[in-house]
């Protein structure tokens, strides 16, 4: 296992047998059917090094015009010790309903990948939240394990955006008062569809039908919905957002053209065998192609799930694909690396 911070690589080397094994998870633009029915599992309780406590309480954003109601979980700094708690049947660490600290904290949202949940990358939160953070993870309706109606239809790409809007003018609202935010310092971080989510929110405009994603079977409806495309709708940009970290994220922006308005602070992370509709390629594209040299980090001998949080042995077990990776590499010691640099990254661009 290895992790780059350097300038992206013209392309992308990796272990041929390895790669054709991962090829076999892209499905049409990221529609495996194991991520629908098994990310939200990644909710049990795992032991990292280093943990210590975080605050958790649940929201629910009510339904407007917009569209409907949003569930998510916010994690914000907490001196208690840590608790193991029950989310359904999951468990995880943290202190439910922690008595909120005096000052205006800098927010990090997070928005899971196709078919994925707020739980996708607790270890994440936790470590932000442990860092001073409050940190907020959404369920995007359509597009979770709890509710896959429209995760194969184009209108979910088009209103992820838009939840993430609409969740962050409930936070900032009147009637919010469990946390005080800072308007002015809020993050983002985002896995698959939810760095394709994050890249529009600061300015990106994806053009659906000229984009390179991998797309086998033209009959499935995302995909001949995207060959139909024609100029892609206005979508959601939020101005508010001011630094963001996205991995493994889902390129449907072709050209440079398509994000030559992004400009916010960017971390960019990239697996090097992809997966689930992620070429490696693509990033490397990515990063060619912002109009801002972005911090890049190639994850030499990860594949498109490392950045799931890991899994305990039960999971594992049940499900082999999103939790073992390539001989190795060593998932639970890379999120250390990973969550440590995530949080340096947010620390540096969200300072006061």
């Amino acid at each position: 296992m290895g992790v780059e911070a350097r300038p992206a690589p013209s392309g992308v080397d990796g272990h041929a047998g390895a790669a054709r094994s991962h090829r076999r998870r892209f499905r049409a633009i990221g529609l495996a059917p194991i991520v629908a029915a098994a990310v939200v599992l990644l909710g049990v309780a795992v032991d990292l090094p280093g943990a210590q406590a975080a605050g958790l309480r649940s929201l629910t954003v009510p339904a407007d015009a917009q569209g409907p109601e949003i569930h998510a979980l916010l994690w914000t700094p907490c001196g208690a010790p840590a608790q193991a708690i029950t989310l359904g049947p999951f468990t995880v660490p943290g202190v439910r309903d922690c008595p909120a600290v005096d000052q205006p904290l800098a927010l990090i949202v997070v928005s899971h990948g196709h078919g994925g949940t707020y739980l996708a990358h607790h270890d994440t939160a936790e470590a932000l939240a442990d860092a001073g953070f409050s940190v907020v993870a959404l369920n995007h309706p359509g597009d979770t394990a709890l509710d896959m109606s429209r995760a194969g239809d184009l209108s979910v790409l088009e209103t992820r955006p838009t939840d993430v809007e609409r969740l962050l003018d409930f936070l900032l609202g009147p009637d919010f008062h469990a946390v005080g935010i800072d308007p002015r310092r809020i993050g983002f971080f985002g896995f698959s569809r939810g760095g394709y989510t994050g890249l529009v929110l600061v300015g990106a405009d994806p053009d659906f039908r000229h984009a390179t994603a991998p797309c086998p079977d033209p009959q499935a409806p995302l995909c001949a919905q995207m060959q139909r495309s024609a100029a892609p709708p206005a979508l959601t940009h939020d101005p508010r957002i001011k630094a963001l970290v996205i991995a493994d994220p889902l390129n449907l922006f072709p050209t440079s053209a398509s994000l030559r308005k992004v400009t916010a602070p960017l971390q960019l992370w990239g697996s090097q065998y992809g997966g689930d509709g992620v070429l490696p390629q693509s990033v490397v594209a990515l990063a060619d192609d912002l109009p801002q040299r972005p911090e890049v980090h190639i994850v030499q001998g990860a594949a498109h799930f490392a950045f799931l949080t890991p899994c305990d042995a039960r999971l594992t077990q049940r499900l082999p694909e999103l939790c073992i990776d390539a001989a190795g590499f060593d998932r639970q010691r890379f999120h250390s690396q990973f969550n440590q640099a995530v949080v340096a990254f947010f620390r540096d661009h969200l300072a006061r």
